[in-house]
């Protein structure tokens, strides 16, 4: 309504303060969605009536505010508490539009609804934190002047931004299922905002393969969370999981999903590929009845449509377990001096892995040390120094 992110958020703020302050004494509200909706826009026409150094578009704002406010339009309170989820598809939409730049897409939408602090995205995107600072700041300043409508986008638009607001969702859904930094493995809510996003975009894009593919790789990921830490929250590794504690009704979600997706014909994209893996995963009852061969050529797929180190990486990882460690290590070697991956702890992490499994315990634990020092994760720290340790004990035995 007031066309600017910046004051939208202070205004937001104001009403949750508000909120706090009275409901304990007055109580919680019938549709408390309307009511911190009235509360904002009450606050919105008072400061710009105050405002009277503010430009004449300005004034008129808070006219056009006014009369909606003295006319309580009912259609628009009713929805508040309603449509939630709508509201957040246009907030995605919105911040994903095509006057900002991609990374700022991403950046902004990773802040306004993933709940990420500017240094969790950083790390998100391996890029130094006055990088991100500087998009999101921009990115604000960008859609406030271009006045950009609080919508979702329909025919040929919503196509053209699609795949922007895709990224953005996974980013989130991966942000839960690994955080990258802090005290705990996962982060549940940011995976149930991803999926819930997620599915209203299949909603909206029923016709759209890779809406669907997202959707079952994010399903399908979900459906290992309970069996993906211990009682005390330490995690536990793919292969090591419980997997009659793995989600079955989040797993059909997925491959129905996945089956819509490759029903809609042509070639499966990088979501449908990464779900077609996860399903391979998903299928497996142990862990030895895991079809490797096939999700390495998936990971080959992968590199060809959506190369890039991390895809790399996983494909490292597939190609040792179906073909040897020998296999895997060789591809890793390759990726050791890569730029991008300088700082990204899964790379000695990964070449920890191999060369434990090859019998070099004293350069595996090298590995896992330096590993354990550039994650920001305490979980995945404290995982990472036992297996240190553990090749320490093998080394000294031998």
């Amino acid at each position: 309504m007031v066309r600017d992110i910046g004051l939208a958020e202070e205004l937001a703020q104001d009403a949750f303060v508000a909120a706090l302050e009275q409901w304990p004494e007055s109580g919680v509200p019938d549709r408390p969605g309307a009511w911190l909706m009235g509360t904002a826009k009450h606050r919105a026409i008072d400061l710009l009536r105050r405002g009277k150094r503010l430009e004449g578009k300005y004034e008129q704002l808070g006219h056009e505010l006014a009369a909606e406010q003295e006319l309580a339009i009912p259609d628009l309170d009713a929805a508040i508490d309603d449509e939630i989820g709508d509201d957040l598809l246009s907030l995605v939409f919105t911040a994903c539009h095509p006057v900002l730049s991609t990374e700022a897409r991403v950046a902004l939408t990773l802040r306004l609804l993933g709940g990420l602090t500017t240094e969790e995205i950083a790390r998100a995107f391996l890029v130094p934190v006055p990088t991100i600072a500087q998009r999101i700041v921009r990115a604000k300043r960008t859609l406030t002047e271009a006045r950009v409508p609080f919508e979702v986008p329909s025919g040929a638009e919503l196509g053209a931004r699609l795949s922007s607001v895709l990224e953005v969702v996974y980013l989130i859904f991966n942000e839960g299922y690994s955080a990258t930094a802090g005290d705990d493995w996962l982060r549940p809510a940011l995976c149930e905002d991803a999926l819930r996003l997620g599915r209203i975009l299949a909603e909206l894009a029923p016709a759209q393969p890779e809406v669907h593919g997202l959707v079952a790789l994010m399903e399908i990921q979900a459906s290992r969370s309970h069996a993906r830490v211990g009682p005390s929250g330490e995690p536990i590794l793919l292969l090591e999981q419980d997997r009659s504690r793995w989600d079955q009704l989040l797993i059909r979600r997925g491959l129905a999903a996945l089956q819509r997706a490759e029903e809609l014909g042509g070639a499966l994209g990088p979501y449908a590929l990464q779900a077609a893996i996860a399903a391979c995963h998903a299928r497996a009852r142990m862990p030895q009845d895991t079809d490797w061969a096939r999700i390495a050529a998936l990971y080959d797929a992968l590199a060809h449509l959506a190369p890039s180190p991390v895809v790399d990486l996983n494909r490292a990882v597939a190609n040792g377990m179906a073909f040897g460690p020998a296999a895997g290590l060789e591809l890793v070697e390759a990726l050791m001096h890569e730029p991008s991956l300088e700082g990204y702890h899964l790379l000695p992490s990964v070449r920890g892995d191999f060369l434990a499994k090859l019998g070099r315990p004293r350069e595996a634990g090298v590995e896992f040390k330096r590993a354990a020092s550039l994650t920001r994760n305490a979980r995945e720290r404290k995982l990472l120094l036992e297996r240190a340790a553990a090749c320490a004990r093998e080394t000294n035995l031998g």
